[in-house]
């Protein structure tokens, strides 16, 4: 019998039988692949945003930046203003050697408005029986959770939501708190708004104390506190959830989306990164608990009263340390939201020359108002630019350079608007901003 021999390159033939067993071993191993990607999506989608904005992050690193905020230019008052007044007790001018921040956590920022939200709250003098600070204290049953990329805002309110028995996640809140992923800043009033959609009240107060830290915590309210961070050898915002304290210790505990649960901080340190954001805090209860939260707070419900006691406490300070920038910083935002302008903006204006972090603004907002009721738009564009130069994903900046040009009749105004409701689309001042 004679053997075939198959040329070289010569295609050896499969019968039909085969190839129609192939094609369907083919097609099942492809439909397999494409359910399994399909099904690993929705957890590897985000792992891949997370790359992405990190990498945006850190080649945002690697470009150079001040190290400080822009200094003010003593001509950039606009035409008709008065020049504000110098602070009071002031030696000789320092050189830009900036207060530095705390060597620990981040600061905590006010809406770009200082408008405050109007929330139902009782009479500030109850009649109510408070439990008594004891020794130490440590409130159970929360839920801690690791943040995801640039998302600290909503893993600490969804943590502080759990005590509550509220089930949302970080993923639930932060399309409510950030729809865009790589805006920078949850500030504590859009924290607050998030709590209050789940049938719990919530308040946003400053001027917090160690002592009055202790005293909520002994009444069964963990307390969010706004605080200045040191991280990778830099400093930023970052919300930690307080959840007890011990005085043997000397240390609160902390449910901390970056550190874990159960981070404990001593007074001292978290008294020093808190006092950045003038102690600001985001309390959450249940309406039944709402006489007890205006006896532990007392006169500091009141907007006004709270602020003119921050304002002589920080002035006091400022005179005792006319080289504290951080006092400096404090009397200014204290007296924007009391509508004294030209009182603040003198506070601000030192507050720049002793040096400001150049991610302060990230944060707080008070000075884009300021210098803009004030007139000094110039000073407004300044400190907008160079905020935008080291972040991006702040509407807030956005809106008031926006404000900026158009009050100063230069072009791109609503562009700049435009980019705030890109970051944020609920960002209602830039729309209305938009629309007129």
């Amino acid at each position: 019998m004679q053997t075939r021999v198959r040329r070289p390159y010569e295609k050896k033939l499969i019968s039909k039988g085969g190839a129609l067993i192939f094609g369907l071993g083919l097609g099942a191993l492809l439909a397999t692949a494409a359910i399994g990607v399909a099904l690993a999506m929705p957890t590897l989608s985000p792992h891949l945003d997370n790359l992405v904005y990190r990498a945006r992050t850190y080649y945002r690193k690697l470009m150079p930046h001040p190290e400080y905020l822009p200094t003010p230019v003593p001509t950039t008052v606009t035409a008709g203003l008065t020049p504000a007044a110098p602070i009071q007790a002031q030696s000789t001018e320092p050189t830009p050697t900036a207060t530095l921040l705390p060597t620990s956590t981040p600061i905590r920022i006010a809406t770009s408005l200082t408008e405050q939200v109007v929330v139902p709250s009782p009479s500030p003098t109850p009649s109510v029986a408070l439990q008594s600070v004891g020794s130490s204290v440590q409130l159970s049953g929360i839920n801690h959770q690791w943040q995801t990329w640039n998302n600290c805002g909503p893993a600490t309110v969804t943590m502080n939501l759990s005590y509550f028995g509220r089930p949302q996640l970080q993923a639930d809140a932060a399309p409510f708190l950030k729809p865009n992923r790589d805006d920078k800043n949850v500030n504590p009033e859009e924290l607050a708004a998030y709590a209050r959609t789940t049938g719990l009240e919530a308040l946003v107060r400053r001027g917090g104390s160690i002592e009055q830290l202790k005293l909520l915590l002994s009444n069964n309210l963990p307390v969010l506190a706004e605080t200045w961070l040191v991280h990778d050898g830099d400093g930023l915002g970052h919300y930690r959830l307080v959840t007890g304290f011990d005085d043997a210790a000397g240390q609160f505990n902390t449910f901390d989306s970056l550190n874990g649960p159960d981070f404990k901080v001593t007074y001292e340190q978290f008294d020093s990164d808190w006092r950045v954001f003038n102690r600001t805090y985001v309390l959450v209860y249940p309406p039944e608990q709402a006489e007890t939260v205006a006896a532990i707070i007392g006169p500091d419900m009141d907007d006004t009263a709270l602020d003119e006691r921050l304002a002589a406490e920080a002035r006091a300070e400022a005179e005792a340390n006319p080289n504290d920038a951080i006092a400096f910083f404090n009397q200014g935002d204290a007296l924007t939201r009391l509508g004294r302008f030209q009182e603040a903006i003198a506070a601000f204006d030192r507050a720049r020359q002793l040096g400001l972090h150049w991610r302060r603004l990230w944060y707080q907002f008070t000075p884009f108002e300021a210098y803009y009721a004030a007139g000094r738009y110039q000073d407004v564009l300044d400190l907008t630019e160079a905020t935008i130069k080291g972040s991006g994903g702040l509407e807030e900046a956005y809106y008031y350079k926006g404000l900026a040009l158009r009050a100063l009749g230069q072009a791109g105004a609503e562009q700049e608007f435009q980019a705030a409701l890109d970051y944020n689309a609920n960002f209602t001042p830039a729309a209305e901003a938009l629309q007129n």
